[in-house]
């Protein structure tokens, strides 16, 4: 048998020393950005650090008060529905972009609920394990933002209430009620007076401003067959949920469903109950992705840019770490890409 290999070792600040013929404190000094070095000195310690390969230990910096170079996210959603939610995919995508430009680590957790999302606070807070948070799927009551605010870690909200203000808590929103707006102006026009909304999960901030927008906008326009169905936003209850509303005495002419998973498996259902889409119902997913360019018909959908989504509340929580103020930010509202899924109503 071969022997086994010992592990490599790191270097240290005495290796840097060593090479660099000062003292450890010379060393310490220099790279933490203390005065007590000459800049010839700190410049050739620094030399010799990135010659050997040296980087700080984010528990040593953690223990010594100077952060942990890590931020945290935590999602509490059932684990089963985010393996093909192209949204998070997507979102974080965005975030590593930008936090690998700053060296920054990503820490990642999935929790069952909010409960168990802010005892992970609690705790990387005591462990002085990440310097800030990304805060999703905001609630429409929701214990987070005090809690955070209260530990004095420095957060961004990722689809959160506008004018919802803490400190040291910053905000990145789209306008959700302006793309059902849109969604809905686009369907009355093709003469469909009878929409059901495949929702998301139910007290989220973002599926209670949908449901609110639809509800609005059937009430201006005199609509009485419009209603909203939540869901755990998986193909399952998008399946279920669509056989359901299709079988009622009045079905809806067009199905509006708030990710693209339950949008394509709502196409395999009404297909599988003899409707024709779009002839006998129209269908209008919420995310746009490559799933919905892989079924036919196409499916119209609400397309924004999601790795940029990230990427801006990422910028926004590096900008507090570095003593910025907190900010409320719009991203650019969703816009309704129409394909061979929506038409008109039958008999317009």
């Amino acid at each position: 048998m071969p022997a086994r290999r010992s592990p490599a070792r790191r270097p240290t600040m005495k290796d840097i020393a060593q090479r660099a013929g000062v003292s450890e404190s010379a060393v310490s000094f220099a790279l933490n950005g203390r005065p007590g070095v000459s800049e010839i000195t700190r410049d050739r310690v620094r030399r010799v650090a990135d010659q050997l390969g040296w980087r700080p230990s984010t528990a040593a910096r953690a223990l010594s008060g100077e952060g942990a170079a890590t931020v945290g996210l935590v999602v509490a959603r059932p684990a089963d529905t985010l393996g093909v939610d192209s949204f998070f995919l997507q979102l974080i995508s965005g975030i590593q972009e930008v936090l690998a430009e700053r060296h920054l680590g990503l820490l990642f957790q999935v929790v069952e609920d909010v409960d168990d999302e802010c005892a992970v606070y609690r705790r990387w807070w005591a462990e002085h394990r990440v310097d800030g948070v990304l805060v999703v799927d905001p609630r429409t009551d929701d214990p987070r933002p005090d809690l955070l605010e209260e530990l004095g870690l420095p957060a961004v909200v990722i689809g959160g209430v506008p004018d919802a203000v803490h400190p040291g808590m910053s905000t990145v929103w789209a306008d959700d009620a302006g793309a059902m707006a849109s969604v809905v102006d686009e369907l009355y026009a093709l003469g469909h007076r009878r929409i059901a909304h495949i929702a998301g999960l139910p007290g989220l901030a973002h599926t209670e401003r949908r449901i609110r927008a639809l509800r609005a906008e059937a009430e201006r326009r005199g609509l009485s067959e419009v209603r909203s169905l939540t869901t755990d936003y998986s193909d399952a209850e998008g399946a279920a949920v669509t056989r359901r509303v299709l079988e009622s005495e009045a079905p809806p002419t067009a199905l509006v469903y708030d990710n693209d998973v339950m949008a394509v498996a709502g196409v395999a259902t009404s297909t599988e109950l003899g409707f024709l889409v779009p002839r006998d119902v129209s269908v209008v997913a919420w995310e746009d992705s490559a799933l919905c360019r892989m079924v036919r018909p196409w499916l119209s959908a609400l397309s924004r840019d999601t790795v940029e989504f990230g990427r801006t509340a990422a910028r926004e929580l590096t900008a507090l770490l570095d003593g910025g103020p907190a900010r409320t930010v719009q991203v650019p509202v969703p816009r309704l890409i129409e394909r061979e899924s929506t038409g008109p109503a039958a008999g317009v």
